[in-house]
């Protein structure tokens, strides 16, 4: 039984709750009582601002250097990292995306430990806006294989990058043309093709979101990623400036990180500034976590950025 001093704060407490508050907190109760236990919990994971993912290239030293194997990725990030869905890199699996046997195994490995597969980053495949238009279909077709791929992991998606050359309106041209012929093929396996800002024009937002609405297909999206946003070496497009005009388009997130501070913020983009642009575009998809800092260790880096996404979302829900 509380003491009466007790009483008196919380009564206090009480009273400086709103009409809203009340009715809030009563009515969840009253549902969590309704729907009972198990479906009260499902009820809130359906209301989660965000889900956390894993992008592969968290571990990319890991990987290269041999101490640790690509194909135990969905296994590392589950049990080291508690984090149950991924973003596959394509560059640990050159000569595999038509391995049937290899992409059986991958996918296996991911169902095995209840890990979701939900794209895969593509890199080294020709630039898709190319001046020339023969090179520019050679590297639409050299897609097509991650298509498949990503089509028979599970994924929804394949990231590609909007890389081309010429004037601002040239590369415009040329990139809007690549990826609707890229698109085009992905949308026959319900695959989405989604750019991410990676340098060159593609970090500028304005500009990717131009090529967007130039493509005009609902299967071509972007992947905003938090701090690709170096157009060249003395420009660097803002931040903030350029999620918020590639959200319109996002079909999936790229939380960067680098340092944090001793607060555990990431000192390079304020967190809590860049999900609440995310959020108000109304986007509720898996934000993957991509550390490529120097000064933690990848696993710490990822541990790092998990706890600071957690935090964000526990303070947003």
């Amino acid at each position: 039984m509380a003491k009466p001093q007790e009483v008196s704060a919380m009564s206090k407490v009480n009273v400086g709750w709103s009409r809203r508050e009340m009715l809030r907190v009563s009515g969840l109760a009253i549902a969590g009582l309704a729907m009972g236990p198990l479906a009260a919990v499902r009820a809130a994971a359906q209301s989660s601002p965000f889900e956390i993912s894993l992008a592969q290239w968290s571990l990319h030293k890991a990987f290269f250097d041999k101490k640790a194997d690509p194909m135990d990725f969905a296994k590392i990030a589950k049990e080291e990292f508690g984090i149950g869905a991924v973003e596959y890199v394509n560059q640990f699996y050159k000569g595999k995306a038509e391995d049937q046997a290899f992409l059986a195994d991958l996918k296996k490995r991911a169902e095995d430990n209840g890990v979701k597969s939900l794209l895969i980053m593509c890199d080294g495949e020709g630039a898709l806006g190319d001046a020339d238009d023969a090179k520019r279909q050679k590297a639409v077709e050299n897609h097509y294989k991650w298509v498949a791929a990503a089509k028979y992991l599970g994924c929804h998606s394949i990231r590609v990058n909007a890389q081309s050359g010429g004037s601002y309106d040239e590369q415009l041209a040329r990139a809007a043309d690549g990826l609707r012929r890229l698109t085009e093929f992905a949308a026959t396996h319900d695959i989405n093709v989604i750019v991410e800002n990676h340098g060159g024009l593609s970090s500028n937002g304005a500009w990717l979101a131009a090529v967007m609405k130039k493509v005009d297909h609902p299967r071509c999206g972007t992947l905003p990623d938090f701090g690709n946003f170096r157009v060249s070496k003395d420009e660097m497009y803002d931040r903030y400036k350029g999620v918020e005009e590639l959200m319109p388009f996002a079909k999936a997130v790229s939380a960067k990180s680098h340092d944090f501070d001793d607060a555990g913020n990431e000192i390079h983009t304020d967190y809590r500034k860049m999900m609440k642009i995310v959020s108000s575009f109304g986007y509720k998809g898996y934000v993957g976590i991509e550390y490529e800092g120097s000064k933690l260790s990848e696993a710490d880096g990822i541990k790092a950025t998990k706890k600071l996404l957690e935090s964000v979302r526990s303070e947003m829900a």
